[in-house]
This record gives C-alpha cells, sequence and structure tokens, in this order.
C-alpha cells in the first residue's frame, strides 16, 4: 500500500479537490519532490501550499499515521524537516518534538488501483500479466517505450565493457578479449569464459600467436578441459601435444588455473559445447586479435559478420570435443564443419560484443558516430528468435530487429519478472487509469 501511495504522489494522480489535510485545510501541490529510495523521509523537497501558506521541506508516507512512531520517527532527526505526512488510514496525529502538529493528509488508494495492481504483480498463471491491455495501447506509445528499452540494454552492455576497458588499465584489446569471451558462454557458460579470459590475459598468447597449439594449450589447459584426456598411445599427436604445450605454458607465465569453472555441458546440442567456441577464440588470438581495430573501420553489417567468422584447422572440422572418435558422416550427422559458428551464433556475437563495444568506444571518446553507427548496427540485424520474443509477438509485440528483440529482452528480465509493473510505461498507462482517489473520507479514523 505505501508503495502504491508513493507511486500515486510521484507521478500526481490524485483529484485536487481531495487534497486536503485531516483538519481542513486546503492542500496545492507545487512540486511532489525528489523520490528518496534510502534512509530517511520518502520525498525530498518538496513544494506545497496549505491554505495560503507556502511549505518546502520533505515528505512521509505511511499507511497508517501510527506507522510514524512504530518504526521510530518520532526519534530520529532525520525526519524533523518533514512538512507533510501522507497516510492512508488516519489513526493519530503527529507532532515535532518542539510541539507543533505535521500537516497530515489522507490519501486512500482507489479500490480498482489497488486491485488491478495485486492483479498485475501477483498473478501466479499468466508469463504476461498485462498481455490483455496491450492491444489498447496507441502504437506510438508503445514504439517509445521499446526504443528507450533497446538504449537502457545498449547502455548496460556498453558500461560492461567500459568497466573491462577500466580493469585493463586502458586496454582495449584486453577488455574487448574479456567481452568476446563472455559472449562465446552465451548465456549458459559466460560466467565460466570471462573466469578464464580473466585468468588466461591476452597480452601473454599474443606472444604465441604464432603457435596455434601454444595458444589453444593455454586456453584449453586453464579451462581444465585437458583433465580428463588419459596419458596413453591411444590418444591423438595433437592432444597429447596440448597437454605438453599446457605444462610448459603455465611454467613460463604462471598461469593460476580459475576453480571450479564447472562447465555446462548437460543437454546441449554439440556444437554449444564450450571446446570449439574456445577453438575460436585460440584462433582469432593467433589472427592477431584485431577486432578493435576492424570493427572501427567496418563499413556494414556484413563486414561485421565476417569478423566473427571464424575457421578452425584440421582437428576441430571434424570433432565437437577431445572424444577419441571422429564424428561419423552418414545421413543423421555430419562432421562440424571448418565454420566454428552458425549465422544466428554470429548474429548474437554481433549483439553482445560488437555494438556494445562500438558504443563504449564512442561514449568514452566523444565519437557520437560510433555510438549512432552501434544502434544501426542493432537495427540491421534479423530478431533473435527465443520464448521471451514469442511471448511478447502472442500478445500483439512484433520484433521485426535485433534493435526491438534486445528492447523485449530488456522489458521481460528488467520489469516483467521481477513485476515492477510501476516502473514500466505499459504498466503504469494501465494502472494510472485507476489511481485516482475519489473519496477522500475512505481510511478516516480507521
Amino acid at each position: 500500500m505505501e508503495l502504491l501511495m508513493q507511486y500515486i504522489w510521484q507521478h500526481r494522480l490524485w483529484l485536487p479537490a481531495d487534497m486536503t489535510t485531516v483538519d481542513g485545510r486546503r492542500v496545492e501541490i507545487i512540486d511532489p519532490g525528489l523520490q528518496n529510495t534510502g534512509q530517511g523521509p520518502d520525498f525530498f523537497n518538496a513544494k506545497i501550499r496549505i491554505d495560503s501558506r507556502i511549505w518546502a521541506g520533505n515528505v512521509e508516507m505511511h499507511v497508517r499515521a501510527s506507522d510514524w512512531h512504530r518504526h521510530g520517527h518520532d526519534s530520529d532527526h532525520a525526519y524533523d524537516s518533514v512538512i507533510l505526512h501522507v497516510v492512508a488510514h488516519d489513526d493519530c496525529r503527529i507532532r515535532r518534538p518542539c510541539g507543533e502538529e505535521i500537516p497530515q493528509i489522507l490519501m486512500p488508494c482507489a479500490s480498482d488501483f489497488s486491485k488491478a495492481y495485486h492483479e498485475m504483480v501477483n498473478d501466479p498463471v499468466s508469463q504476461l500479466p498485462c498481455a490483455r491491455h496491450i492491444e489498447s495501447l496507441p502504437h506510438i506509445y508503445i514504439t517509445d517505450w521499446l526504443t528507450a528499452l533497446a538504449f537502457e540494454r545498449l547502455y548496460s552492455k556498453a558500461d560492461r565493457t567500459a568497466e573491462c576497458v577500466d580493469s585493463s588499465a586502458g586496454d582495449w584489446g584486453e577488455a574487448i578479449y574479456i567481452t568476446l569471451a563472455r559472449a562465446l558462454g552465451f548465456g549458459t557458460n559466460s560466467d565460466a569464459f570471462e573466469r578464464l579470459a580473466r585468468q588466461t590475459p591476452l597480452r601473454r598468447l599474443l606472444r604465441h600467436r604464432g603457435d596455434i597449439h601454444a595458444v589453444e594449450a593455454a586456453l584449453f589447459g586453464q579451462a581444465g578441459l585437458l583433465d580428463d584426456i588419459p596419458d596413453n598411445n591411444d590418444s591423438p599427436e595433437y592432444v597429447k601435444r596440448l597437454k605438453q604445450d599446457y605444462t610448459f605454458m603455465s611454467a613460463k607465465y604462471g598461469l593460476q588455473r580459475p576453480a571450479s569453472l564447472s562447465w555446462k555441458m548437460g543437454r546441449m546440442r554439440p556444437q554449444n559445447f564450450p571446446h570449439r567456441r574456445i577453438a575460436a577464440l585460440a584462433q582469432m588470438v593467433c589472427d592477431g586479435f584485431t577486432i578493435g581495430y576492424d570493427l572501427l573501420h567496418a563499413e556494414s553489417e556484413s563486414d561485421v559478420r565476417e569478423l566473427f567468422d571464424i575457421k578452425l584447422h584440421d582437428y576441430w572440422k571434424t570433432h565437437y570435443n577431445f572424444s577419441k572418435a571422429n564424428i561419423a558422416r552418414d545421413s543423421s550427422q555430419c562432421y562440424p564443419g571448418e565454420h566454428a559458428l552458425s549465422k544466428v551464433s554470429i548474429t548474437t556475437l554481433i549483439i553482445n560484443v560488437a555494438a556494445p563495444v562500438m558504443h563504449a568506444y564512442g561514449n568514452i571518446t566523444g565519437h557520437t558516430a560510433m555510438c549512432e553507427r552501434a544502434a544501426e548496427l542493432l537495427q540491421s540485424l534479423p530478431s533473435e528468435n527465443n520464448s521471451i520474443i514469442r511471448l511478447f509477438e502472442a500478445s500483439g509485440i512484433k520484433s521485426p530487429d535485433a534493435f526491438t528483440s534486445q528492447a523485449l529482452i530488456q522489458l521481460r528480465r528488467n520489469y516483467c519478472e521481477p513485476r515492477k509493473c510501476l516502473y514500466c510505461r505499459i504498466g503504469h498507462r494501465y494502472l494510472a487509469s485507476r489511481a485516482i482517489c475519489r473519496d477522500a473520507n475512505i481510511g478516516k479514523n480507521d
């Protein structure tokens, strides 16, 4: 209830006729103030008029007026500057330490609003509680909200890249290497890939970029994927060499293996195993890892896509992991092939690596055109196709490109799943129409 009252206050969803103090004085809200999510009064720096007198200060809200004492505000000096006490139930009066009564106003929530809110945030059945209300909203309203969400998601990913730049002492190559490694985990193994990259620095690997076996050995060894390979004559010469080279590389650079990477491969398609993706990362290192420079000079989506179209060497053309037997070519199964990633996977990397890196670089260097290119790149890509996108499309919101699909993922992850309907423009539009308090006497002396 208190959260709903704060929402009504912040968005001015009250009827002016209802705004009177409990002792009958007229109240005009000039400025509701700034909402405080930390300790202290709920709103700072509000400005109100009570009858003919203007007050400036803070506003506190409670379901019951007596909550002021129950929460210990009467002995907390942070509340001495409260100019208005907003309550849903007027069960007592509040006074300052000097004895002066704090003006108090009754703000009950309309029953329709409270019911609609709880239906949305507590619905145990529906995956999208507001689905039936989406079609009634103007198209431009949905479009504007999705645009804001897409940039919100792009900014958050760019911020992660910027944090990597800071933690790498300004080394963009190292930051992009970590960003790419994390993206190669494709969600399921993202944390493990990032920890692997941080514990196996790019600057060390680039010293051996002419030796694919040494680079692969360092990465596979650090990943712990060489541990289960038996030391016997049945192992391929390639695998034996990896183990030998890792012993050398770890000793030379004092590499510390990340603890408990716990690679997830259960119920996963073989092409999604981390082995070929680590091999792809190693190949990019051996090619000089110039992706940062190349991104800044890419002129089209096809140029960017080509940067992630990695071709693997002979062993990984016929293997998904370090299994002894090659994968048989028959009517139901074929060799993995030289391309490390599918077109869909490359699109995912462009979304999670190329666009954020371009935006982060443009933001840090003041190159606004680069930020615009990052957004345009997302708009040129096909939409992602997953359960979230299908859920919204079934509710009437179509996703024509990756810019929109990223917006829908942001909406689902950051607003729908945590049930932050009050902060979603769709939820706000629906709830605002039911928030007006029409009976100022509800709750009085309850």
